[in-house]
């Protein structure tokens, strides 16, 4: 007899979203203002609000599994898991994105912020999209499949010199060049500001005549660096979304369920972010974790997929069993991490 689980889908309930949408906008509103007037993001307050968001990811996993059920919970549970592996990446050129425009850390928690709001709206509608392909034919399955089974491979052969090659090139990225066609440029960073006034620049030419060469004559209003940082975070960001996507809607198809996991783990990035940026190099192992999970993902769907189109294997992955394996490889790549690290360093 089919369980309660397998017959129905979780929805969208009021409660949910109502207690879910509340806790994301409280949150994101005390970050905010926590480090608004904070002149360098410490790495001891970057891992207090690493904990901070970690805990209330779990918080939401305990009322998922209290409210509705363990099968529920353990599914936003291995998205959420999934999510926060895959970002390791996306934070590594948003650091050498940072590097290119020579952003300091008050001022990256600040395009990080307003990158993560962007992140959200493209999530939704990612979320949506990937959702309502796959349930609207289950051959999409295997479209998925191939692109988680894509990313894996890009990740295989991502190290090297194009890494290289590509750190240097950000302050020249295509959404830059884009972006400088669209809205005159002031080359300096103005403070935090994204834009400038004229009659401040103006005014700041009083002292240091140079300013004002080459800005455009008309122009009132000038996009700052920090402006065209934050355009090259947002498209690496949108791009990013096009592997991760995928990924986590492989683990469970409700949109519900999907987008919580993925804005819970981008909403700790910011934080993340100090943290990983030193201890990036002793997490040498994650990567390779990643790829094998992102493997098990695509054959995991593959899978479900020739199931629903009529090739039943009698092989069906559970979402403990999906929950286990994510967690027990992310686990495997970061102790194998730490005992490499430490015995380099002995």
């Amino acid at each position: 007899m089919a369980s309660e689980f397998d017959m129905q889908h979780f929805g969208f309930p009021t409660e949910t979203l109502i207690i879910f949408f509340s806790v994301i906008t409280v949150s994101v509103y005390l970050d905010l203002m926590a480090h608004k007037k904070q002149p360098e993001i410490s790495l001891r307050d970057a891992t207090l609000w690493s904990l901070f968001w970690v805990a209330l990811s779990l918080g939401f996993y305990a009322y998922v599994w209290f409210r509705f059920s363990p099968e529920w919970a353990g599914l936003f549970l291995a998205g959420y898991a999934l999510e926060k592996s895959l970002s390791i990446d996306n934070l590594m050129v948003f650091m050498a994105i940072f590097a290119s425009f020579n952003i300091k850390s008050h001022l990256q928690h600040r395009i990080l912020y307003w990158g993560i709001l962007g992140a959200l709206v493209f999530r939704a509608i990612f979320v949506v999209l990937g959702t309502s392909l796959l349930a609207a034919s289950p051959w999409v399955g295997f479209v998925f499949a191939a692109l988680v089974a894509y990313s894996a491979v890009k990740m295989m052969g991502g190290g090297g010199n194009d890494d290289d090659e590509e750190i240097e090139d950000y302050s020249d990225h295509w959404s830059v060049r884009f972006t400088r066609r669209l809205l005159p440029i002031y080359p300096r960073l103005f403070g935090d500001r994204f834009f400038v006034k004229r009659a401040e620049i103006d005014e700041l030419a009083k002292t240091e005549p140079a300013v004002t060469q080459g800005l455009a004559a008309k122009a009132m209003r000038f996009a700052t660096p920090a402006l065209l940082c934050l355009a090259a975070i947002e498209t690496s960001d949108i791009m990013f979304a096009f592997d991760s996507v995928p990924a986590v809607i492989a683990m469970t198809q409700e949109p519900l369920l999907v987008y919580a996991a993925m804005i819970f783990a981008i909403l700790g990035l910011r934080s993340m972010y100090f943290v990983l940026a030193a201890l990036a190099r002793a997490l040498v192992h994650l990567e390779k974790a990643v790829i094998a999970l992102l493997f098990f993902i695509a054959a995991k769907l593959a899978l479900e997929s020739l199931n629903k189109v009529g090739f039943d294997t009698g092989m069906h992955i559970s979402p403990n069993v999906s929950l286990l394996v994510v967690v027990g490889f992310l686990t495997l790549g970061v102790v194998a991490s730490l005992v490499t690290t430490k015995a380099v360093e002995s």
